[in-house]
């Protein structure tokens, strides 16, 4: 059993055993703290059972917790419900298998075509891994080596135009050591004088590749705006922490 349903069942069990907002909640008011816990409870529950919506029936979920709450006899018994989840679990694992296969494809095909007619423009550059990349501002300090650690201000958005991550929009500058994070980065901030601003047209390849997280996705196709800041010295060295842009990325959502 999956820790995801897990949570599910187990934050709808809680929300039975706690009932409901009743009257108050009925009125559109909530005038006990029992109230608010309920209807807080139930928003939780609300938002883990919503990428299962289409699979269950509300009405027939909460009918099962009563019994159970109550001890009567259920429908189903422990070994049929045992099979029943077994069966289900399957059946999402299949269903989302074919929803990222699909989702993969698409990217790969868009990714292709965007890359494709980027190449052609005269502004970008290209090198024999596949990346793209254009000089916004040429500046005149050092380049950095793949073994050094660089701070950057950065912005990667996916090529639907929509933002992923920034730290600009943070407004902290990104630290990290250039063979820590996709490849990608390793090779395109070396091509960067300290000062310099590049846009990256990154292929899923040199990005990551099927394994996209949250919601870069699989065989996305990456952008970045990167500022090239400065190389750390050795002994200012630290851990990679405010941001990790091709390692980590976060949505902009989830930081809201």
């Amino acid at each position: 059993m999956s820790q995801f349903l897990k949570k599910t069942l187990t934050a709808a069990a809680v929300v039975a055993a706690l009932g409901t907002a009743g009257a108050a909640f009925a009125e559109g008011e909530l005038k006990t703290d029992k109230d608010k816990v309920s209807y807080m409870v139930g928003m939780d529950v609300g938002k883990g059972l919503a990428s299962i919506k289409d699979e269950i029936d509300l009405n027939i979920v909460i009918q099962a917790m009563q019994a159970s709450i109550k001890g009567d006899k259920t429908l189903l018994t422990q070994e049929e419900a045992l099979k029943v989840r077994q069966d289900f679990m399957q059946k999402l694992q299949a269903k989302r298998a074919a929803e990222e296969k699909a989702s993969a494809e698409k990217n790969k095909k868009e990714g292709d075509e965007f890359l494709a007619k980027k190449k052609a423009d005269k502004n970008v550059k290209s090198t024999p891994s596949g990346l793209l990349y254009e000089v916004v501002k040429q500046g005149n300090g050092p380049k950095p080596k793949a073994t050094d650690t660089v701070e950057v201000h950065y912005t990667g958005t996916l090529i639907s135009g929509t933002k992923f991550d920034s730290s600009v929009d943070r407004g902290q500058p990104a630290t990290f050591p250039l063979n820590g994070v996709i490849p990608g980065w390793t090779e395109g901030l070396q091509l960067m004088p300290v000062g310099s601003k590049f846009k990256f047209y990154i292929p899923a390849n040199l990005a990551y590749g099927e394994h996209g997280p949250g919601p870069i996705g699989p065989n996305a196709t990456l952008i970045f705006d990167v500022e090239l800041l400065k190389i750390v010295p050795p002994a200012d060295n630290k851990p990679a922490d405010a941001a990790k842009p091709a390692e980590a990325p976060k949505a902009a959502a989830e930081k809201k």
